[in-house]
């Protein structure tokens, strides 16, 4: 089978030529995501909100020399999970995959972060061995979603604590044009905001009114009343995202790319981009078909984008002591029309 003739399913992998694999710390509450593609990818980024946390993405600028990545990690474990790096960027090189220089491949891996120490405050973040094994797991089948991976500690709507959130986890969407355009995402969703649905505008999982409450306290409309954000870590929040493409593009068409995927937070995340978000989009190109215009790829990015935020919320699982959007919405039919 070629590498761009893959099973149906609706997440990241229909794209083609891509792998992804999941791996998770002792008691599931932080984890890895890679994404592998195969023979490496012409890449993108663009890095939003005040608190980022990144590795090789300076790389991927379009006047640099690297054209290809080899691997994109989202991890938990704040700035300690950047560690999972080093055993993708180990499988890599064991495999022959890298960028070529007269001493060997040398891999070019870039990676993000969530802060899920709060969570995970029991466990060890996830180091190299991680990243090894979740490389080793990477697959071309449909993306696992929900507490998986990466969105094992996601969590969403912190302005009153960590003990008033809500779950959040990992998300994927696919579409394919009638011309056979191919985009999709995988994101992580951990915003200091809450998801709502993009065409109701009804909160989804988010800051909850107490810490035993089923109610959303509503966050946007919380913080009109102050004029001072307090009880949060400046740290708790970001959300990540890969989108991927079969269309031939640039590495500067896939920054604009990674620029307008930001769109698809902005619609179901409220508020996004703040000063305490570390919002990072990387963009990828397999290049197995023709080039097509930038601003229909970045159109379609942002749909998959908030697609996907949906449905990693609505596919989480409670963890850590907190409820997942399944136990606060009361309307099942609704909830799987969401998903879909």
């Amino acid at each position: 089978m070629a590498c761009n003739e893959t099973p149906f399913n609706d997440t990241l992998t229909a794209v083609g030529c891509l792998r992804v694999g999941h791996a998770e710390v002792v008691g599931g509450t932080s984890g890895c995501t890679v994404i592998l593609p195969e023979g490496g990818a012409v890449a993108g980024v663009d890095i939003r909100g005040g608190a980022p946390g990144t590795c090789g993405t300076e790389s991927l600028h379009p006047v640099h020399l690297v054209d290809r990545v080899h691997g994109v990690v989202l991890t938990g474990g704040s700035a300690f999970g950047l560690a999972a790096v080093d055993g993708v960027r180990r499988y890599l090189k064991e495999h022959g995959v890298g960028f070529a220089t007269e001493y060997g491949v040398v891999p070019t891996v870039a990676g993000a972060v969530i802060f899920d120490l709060g969570i995970n405050k029991d466990g060890a973040p996830p180091n190299a061995e991680l990243g090894l094994e979740a490389c080793r797991k990477a697959h071309r089948g449909p993306v696992l979603q929900g507490s998986v991976g990466a969105g094992c500690g996601a969590t969403v709507g912190k302005l009153q604590g960590l003990a008033c959130a809500t779950k959040g986890g990992l998300g994927s969407f696919f579409l394919e044009t009638p011309r056979g355009v191919r985009v999709g995402a995988v994101v992580v969703v951990n915003p200091f905001g809450d998801v709502v649905d993009p065409h109701g505008g009804r909160i989804l999982a988010g800051c909850r009114e107490g810490p035993d409450s089923h109610q959303f306290l509503g966050t946007a409309q919380a913080m009109a009343r102050q004029e001072r954000l307090r009880g949060f870590s400046a740290a708790d929040n970001t959300v990540l995202a890969v989108v991927a493409t079969n269309a031939r593009l640039t590495k500067t068409e896939l920054t604009k790319v990674a620029q307008m995927a930001h769109d698809g937070l902005a619609r179901a995340i409220v508020p996004c981009h703040t000063q305490v978000d570390g919002d990072t989009v990387f963009a990828l190109s397999t290049e197995e078909r023709d080039s097509v215009d930038v601003s229909i790829v970045g159109m379609l990015a942002a749909q998959v984008v908030e697609k996907a935020i949906v449905r990693a919320v609505l596919s989480a699982q409670p963890r850590g002591g907190l409820p997942a959007a399944r136990d606060l919405l009361h309307d099942p039919s609704a909830i799987e029309h969401l998903v879909q």
